[in-house]
């Protein structure tokens, strides 16, 4: 893993760290020498005793007298160190300060590499107060002598501690340090003051002190150091901040601590249980004041240091009510706001008659900083002074020190505390949201290079819990802005340099070359400014358009024309300094290169046809524009256009009359400006989200709160329909209940040996005291005589769990379920929406995905069950993805609606002549229902009213089939509807048929609302608000259309997010708040989250914000870190259970359903191979093993071939192509393989391509029979290390997993011990069978020959065995061409776009065959480095070149885990 070593806060590159270190190095390496006699896992069994001279010597040598370097910490922390060595030995008494230094460090290590840092601790937890209180020491003690480093080492670990409050171990400690105890530090004013305005913290105050009484002095000391920590540690800081000067030389180490403590700080205010007594503290030692006034402040060097105070003192002064946590709105501010004013009015009044007009002033004349500064000014020191005093501001003046004097430092404190604060809100309303050139280019807010979490950032957190609502959209708003910003100014900077701007000699711009996604300007104009809207200052809407000729291909055109409504796009202003010709070097500042000046985002309205006007989107097709020129009309950016307008009111340059570039966006990267907009209209109102649901979000209060068994509405009674297969099924489903049934029901169906046999569905009545279980079962009413009639049936055997997570789901309350790889979590979803439509029709269920592959998989499985189909709804662009011919889109929707509206009036057509009724009564939906009511229903209810008489009337069972109405309409059915065996059956029989025709005549009355409303899109809107019971959207599409739902009137009752872990927090929360609140109440009942926070996160581009900023935590993995109850799936039917050894040790508890134990697929070995899952060393290739063409373009063309060879190898042994996926961990190595499978076989009708060549990142949620996996890193093992990539890797296969990587690498990392150990009980040389051929009988258990056994040593011997195997079989089809091709299926008949050689052809095939044998050799035995070279150039230039290759271009997309390394 690359890392970057810091010297300031700021991201800039070492060079000493940039080259990775080789394998030889590491292990030549006096660490790794040290680590293998002492600690090593590799060497266990051999170590010698703990020396603590060696820890002494290791942190004096190659920590500290490295200058902390994390190189060295790197391979400290990779060996193991903190596990085997440093915490088992480490003994409070005796243990020395490079031992807890070292401790110290390894963990911090860990948490930048964001791996697991407290297992060891959990492990062995006995010493870890003892540890703690050590470092509260020495970070308060001078007799240890400290470095500034040191010292800021000490402070990184308080601050990981103070954010891992899940943790038991160390939620111990920590909550010493800021519980009420801690106002024990305040002065008795200042306490008093506090505690009068809390009074129920008195009583708690009074029990401290009665419990203190009784400690003795020790107890009492220790007590007391622990709260006065943190005020002491303040005063240290304080003291260090006032020895750094205006001018002159500054230590930067003293910089670096000062900004890690406003760091620390920060966390600490922005965490309700830590500022709850906290924020008094600080408040009372005045430091955001004494911070503000320091030198360091106005200092170059302290520009961090200013952007950390400046969220510092926003957190400190947060709206919120620290001791009940209850979120201040601005009516409560500005009353508290008032509140202090007048008390200092009142302060004044009697002592200070040189304030007297002051006292009287109405308070908004005097709370501005001008104001108050000009009153002020004139006091001097003693009176300001005393004012504070008066105020519990300061002790009383003879007990004050020496700054408290300071007339400055007076003037400052009491301003700051009394001017009005301005409204965040406001600020927010006023900012533009599309980034201009000052922020997209600003280092401060958008940080360029990989962050390698060694510095601090002024950057928000997605902490474990939030202070309020607003705080966490706010957070969220900031963070998703910059992270937006970031991936602009990529695509920014890719498409300008492709343009190639030049200054021409006229001094215009001239574009030498082109790019796709940007196009030069041919004119732009302002067209309409509207009026400010009432109480605004801002045009309520800014209007231009923007005209470009498209000179480019059909495709690229294409795509331009095909812009929809709302995409954003930018507008670029660049002026170029260099002459045609000049070279843009990508490794330079870009802006300086292309002179870029302006950027301006604006959204797209349409695209005007030839008259001017916008073509409208929708089902008809779009007009044909003769000739190139094409113009948009967008949208500005209100905001934006206003402060423009102001600079040109000052004298500044029009904007607007400079444009020369246009740029787009890729579609579904281009959401951002939607998901702010949506972030800031919830912000501007009362986000009502359901009360069960409120503390749970904010990460306070029970956890499990929200669980349905919790709920006061749990529902007792639920009928499960068909989720049991029989009663066996439903007894296996519920272990632990005892399970009744009623007497009649048990009776009726008692089977000779006694047990019952009752048949599905199933009603069950929960004991909500006890464990027992009434089980009900009842008869579907027959739907009608026809076999379509039959309702579709659920065929999955669920278990236990799965029984758990659906009967959860059913339930009002939050439902997490944790799907394991292969344990049916759609499966499991689908069935919870199926029960949740039938037992309550009336509920509208909203479905939410991460992608739209996911939605589309859960939809046709949602197809598949007993769900009316005019009740379902698919938004958003990725219906054309599903495999069907039916349209669930808005559009396909109301055309199914109006289509089977004509067929429903056919079948009233019908029926109307089997009665002989006359007129016109099929003509619309309105004349169906009076032929209803005036026709159908008579007869019916005389049909009833002769066949349902009492016994006495003699009606027999021929008389229920002879009197039937409407025998005649039924002639299509098979017949004979009526079966004559009993009354009872044939009376159920007619009651169906009633059913069909009354649905009939129900349907229509639905359908009435599509005759009334003409347009597609009423009609549309209709069918989202009213129609559709089950509306399934992506994550981004619920974002993107908030608005427009809430204006619609959406309701939904109901939430079901599949990939929950992988959609971020705000995605996720977003679609919670979809409909406007009834009676400030919201409806939602039920929020079922299914996910597996053990795979990967979602994808964060920007390091900074991925690490730092902890962006990539989703809402699913925070409620589970929080302790929220989990469904956790147990048995996987996916993997062979060999394979699901691999990962199933990162789960609580994960088995093998029965199928993948005995099943045939399962049991049989993998033809051609002795083991079903292998790691294969991989050694370098003429001396080369992981390269990097370019920065993280992480390639490995040794493993690219061996991999590609096996591929082949398993081709020609008859495996099939669709069965097989090639996966990476890193982008670079994709495309390298893609590159060799072109090269090699891709075109060659025997062996072709794979499925999928992709990386691990993107490969999430598929699955293939075999996996071939290649790891690429060999010197270090990059990111990898987050086990959650390591878990998709290997859970991707069913039934063969072959793993390529230098085993010696990853054998020692400690995160993935686990799953090595198991992959390295196993040769690690390749075996192969070769004289099996696909679909082998050999049995997974069985010992292979050993004779027949080839051991592959190394990828050259596998590329030439291949070669050898492919003219073998190539002979062997040329001599017999009437021989089944070896490769095909052994059952299957040969693929007729493969022709088989006829007798005389066979001399012209053989000599193809010799050519491509001649080819393959050359490449093969090809043994000089440029050949390499030029393979790796090819891929560069596949990479970049996206005019050429559009496909390929669609399908490169980088994933953001490159970066982690």
């Amino acid at each position: 893993m690359e890392n970057k070593d810091r010297n300031d806060g700021s991201s800039n590159k070492n060079n000493e760290n940039k080259t990775p270190l080789t394998v030889d190095q590491i292990n030549s390496d006096r660490i790794t020498q040290v680590a293998s006699k002492y600690w090593a896992p590799q060497t266990c069994g051999n170590h010698m005793d703990f020396d603590a001279s060696i820890v002494d010597q290791i942190y004096h040598q190659e920590v500290q007298g490295a200058k902390f370097m994390i190189r060295r910490i790197m391979m400290l922390e990779f060996s193991q160190y903190l596990e085997n060595y440093l915490w088992p030995n480490y003994k409070p008494d005796n243990s020395s300060a490079s031992h807890v230094l070292s401790i110290v460090i390894m963990v911090n290590e860990k948490f930048r590499e964001r791996v697991s840092a407290w297992q060891i601790f959990q492990k062995l937890p006995e010493n870890f107060p003892s540890l703690f209180k050590q470092l509260m020491e020495m970070s308060l003690d001078e007799k240890w002598g400290l470095s500034f480093k040191e010292r800021t080492m000490i402070l990184i670990f308080f601050n990981h501690c103070f954010n891992s409050l899940e943790i038991d171990l160390i939620r111990d400690q920590v909550q010493k340090l800021v519980s009420l105890s801690i106002w024990t530090c305040l002065p008795e004013g200042r306490r008093e003051q506090e505690l009068n305005a809390f009074p129920k913290l008195r009583k708690f105050w009074k029990v401290i002190q009665k419990k203190d009484s009784k400690e003795n002095e020790d107890s009492k000391a220790k007590a007391d150091f622990e709260r006065r920590f943190l005020q002491r540690l303040m005063h240290k800081f304080l003291s260090l901040l006032a020895t750094i000067p205006l001018e002159g030389d500054i230590d930067v180490e003293a910089v670096h601590y000062c900004e890690r403590f406003l760091e620390l700080l920060i966390d600490l205010e922005a965490l309700l249980p830590t500022r709850r007594f906290f924020n008094v503290v600080m408040d009372d030692c005045h430091l955001v004041t004494r911070c503000h006034l320091s030198m360091l402040n106005q200092r170059t060097e302290g520009k961090l240091f200013s952007q950390l105070l400046d969220m510092l003192k926003f957190y400190a002064r947060f709206e919120i009510n620290d001791q009940t946590g209850d979120p201040l709105t601005d009516h409560d501010m500005m009353q508290l706001h008032y509140d202090r004013i007048t008390a200092l009015q009142k302060a004044v009044f009697v002592k200070y008659s040189e304030l007297r007009r002051f006292a009287l002033t109405n308070v908004a004349s005097i709370n501005t900083r001008e104001a108050l500064t000009k009153h002020f000014e004139s006091l001097s020191t003693t009176v300001l002074q005393d004012i504070a005093a008066y105020l519990k501001l300061l002790p009383p003046p003879d007990n004050s020190d020496n700054d408290e004097k300071n007339k400055h430092f007076l003037m400052e404190l009491l301003i700051s505390r009394h001017e009005r604060r301005a409204s965040q809100l406001e600020a927010l309303n006023e900012m533009p949201l599309y980034p201009t050139e000052d922020i997209i280019w600003n280092e401060n807010i958008v940080p360029t290079e990989y962050f390698s979490g060694e510095g601090c950032l002024a950057l928000p957190k997605l902490n474990l819990q939030f202070l309020t609502l607003h705080d966490y959209l706010l957070r969220n708003f900031n963070l998703f802005r910059l992270e937006s910003t970031y991936e602009i100014r990529q695509d920014i900077e890719d498409s300008v340099f492709r343009m190639k701007p030049w200054k021409g000699e006229d001094g215009n711009v001239v574009f030498g070359g082109w790019a796709r996604m940007a196009q030069p300007i041919t004119a732009f104009s302002v067209v309409e400014v509207g009026k400010p809207n009432i109480g605004e200052k801002q045009p309520s809407r800014v209007r231009a358009d923007v005209s470009v000729i498209l000179d480019v291909r059909n495709d690229v055109k294409s795509e331009w024309e095909n812009l929809r409504k709302h995409d954003a796009c930018f507008l670029l202003t660049v002026r170029p300094p260099g002459p045609p010709g000049t070279h843009f070097n990508f490794r330079e500042p870009f802006v300086p290169q292309v002179g870029l000046v302006y950027v301006r985002g604006c959204e797209i309205e349409g695209m005007l046809d030839h008259l001017g006007r916008i073509i409208e989107e929708g089902p008809d097709p779009r007009p044909k524009i003769p000739g190139g020129q094409r113009t948009f009309r967008v949208w500005l950016d209100c905001n934006q256009y206003k402060m423009d307008m102001d600079r040109v009111s000052q004298n500044g340059e029009d904007v607007y009359d400079s444009f020369n570039i246009l740029m787009r966006r890729k579609p579904k990267e281009n959401n951002f400006k939607a998901v702010l907009e949506t972030i800031r209209d919830l912000m501007n109102t009362d986000c009502v989200v359901p009360e069960w649901l409120h503390d749970i979000i904010l990460g306070y209060g029970d956890p499990g709160a929200a669980h349905y068994s919790k709920m006061p509405n749990q529902i007792p009674a639920l009928d499960f329909n068909d989720t049991f297969l029989d009663y066996a099924h439903l007894k296996e489903s519920f272990p632990e209940h005892e399970i009744r049934t009623n007497e009649e029901d048990g009776k009726e169906k008692e089977g000779r040996d006694g047990s019952t046999k009752l048949a599905p569905p199933f009603r069950l009545t929960f004991n909500l005291q006890g464990k027992d279980i009434l089980v009900e079962p009842h008869v579907m009413p027959s739907r009608g005589p026809y076999p379509f009639n039959e309702p579709k049936k659920n065929a999955v055997r669920f278990t236990p769990t799965q029984i758990e997570a659906i009967r959860s789901g059913m339930q009002p309350g939050l439902t997490m379920v944790v799907g394991p790889p292969g344990t049916g979590k759609t499966d499991v979803a689908v069935q919870i929406i199926s029960n949740i439509y039938h037992n309550f029709p009336e509920q509208r269920t909203l479905i939410v995905t991460h992608s739209n592959m996911a939605l589309n998989q859960l939809f046709e499985k949602i197809m598949a069950l007993d769900i009316d189909e005019r009740h379902l709804l698919r938004m958003g662009h990725g219906e054309e993805e599903l495999e069907t011919e039916k349209d669930f889109s808005r559009y396909g929707r109301v055309n199914y609606v109006l289509g089977k509206r004509l067929e429903l009036l056919d079948h009233v057509q019908r029926l109307q002549q089997s009665l002989g009724v006359a007129g016109d009564v099929a003509y619309t939906c309105e004349t169906a229902g009076h032929f209803f009511r005036l026709h159908i229903l008579a007869r019916w209810e005389e049909y009833l009213a002769r066949v349902r008489s009492d016994k006495s009337s003699g009606v027999t069972i021929e008389d229920v089939g002879r009197l039937f109405p409407f025998a005649k309409f039924f002639e299509d059915a098979p017949q004979p509807i009526f079966k004559g065996r009993s009354y009872v059956e044939d009376m159920e029989i007619a009651d169906g048929c009633w059913r069909y025709i009354r649905k009939i005549f129900s349907q229509l009355e639905e359908f009435r609302a599509f005759e009334l409303l003409r347009s597609g899109l009423d009609r549309s809107r209709y069918l989202l608000v009213r129609e559709a019971k089950i509306i399934a959207m992506t994550c981004t599409h619920a974002a993107l259309k908030r608005r427009e739902l809430v204006e619609l009137g959406f309701k939904y009752d109901n939430i079901l997010m599949e990939e929950a872990a992988q959609i971020l927090e705000i995605e996720t929360f977003i679609p919670l708040l979809l409909q406007t609140p009834q009676d400030g109440f919201n409806r939602l009942k039920r929020w079922i989250m299914i996910g597996d926070h053990h795979q990967l996160p979602p994808v964060i581009k920007n390091m900074a914000f991925q690490k730092y900023s902890n962006m990539e935590q989703s809402l699913f993995t925070r409620v589970v870190r929080l302790g929220v109850p989990t469904v956790d799936l147990d048995a996987q039917g996916r993997a062979r259970p060999s394979l699901c050894s691999l990962y199933q040790w990162r789960y609580k508890k994960l088995g093998n359903l029965e199928h993948v134990i005995s099943g045939p697929e399962h049991r049989v070995a993998n033809a051609g191979f002795v083991y079903d899952f292998q790691l294969i060393n991989v050694e370098d290739f003429q001396g080369i093993g992981e390269s990097e063409p370019n920065p993280y373009f992480f390639q490995n063309l040794a493993e690219a071939e061996y991999v590609v060879a096996v591929f082949m190898y398993m081709r020609l042994l008859g495996y099939p192509a669709e069965k097989i996926s090639i996966l990476t961990t890193y982008n670079g190595q994709k495309h390298l393989i893609r590159d060799v499978v072109n090269t090699r076989c891709a075109n060659n009708p025997l062996i072709g391509r794979p499925s999928k060549i992709d990386t691990v990142d993107k490969y999430q949620g598929q699955q293939n029979d075999y996996i071939l996996l290649s790891l690429v890193r060999t010197r270090a093992v990059g990111h990898l290390r987050d086990v959650r990539r390591l878990v998709v890797a290997t859970s991707r296969a069913r039934l063969g997993l072959y793993v390529f990587a230098r085993t010696s690498l990853f054998a020692n990392c400690f995160e993935l011990t686990p799953t090595f150990r198991s992959l390295l009980q196993r040769p690690t040389d390749l075996r192969l069978l070769p004289v099996e051929t696909y679909r082998t009988e050999r049995l997974s258990t069985q010992e292979p020959d050993a004779d027949a056994t080839l051991v592959i040593n190394d990828m050259p011997q596998m590329a030439t065995f291949v070669y050898d195997l492919y003219r073998k079989k190539v002979e062997a089809i040329a001599k017999d061409p009437n021989a089944e091709k070896p490769w095909a299926k052994p059952i299957e008949p040969m693929q007729e776009d493969v022709k088989q050689p006829a007798a005389e052809e066979s001399d012209s095939d053989s000599s193809e065959a010799e050519v491509e044998e001649v080819r393959i050799i050359n490449e093969i035995e090809e043994e000089e480095a440029p050949g390499q070279e030029m393979r790796q150039e090819s891929v560069k230039k596949t990479k970049k070149d996206e005019e050429v290759e559009k496909k390929e271009e669609e399908e490169k997309e980088e994933t953001a885990a490159v970066a982690s390394t």
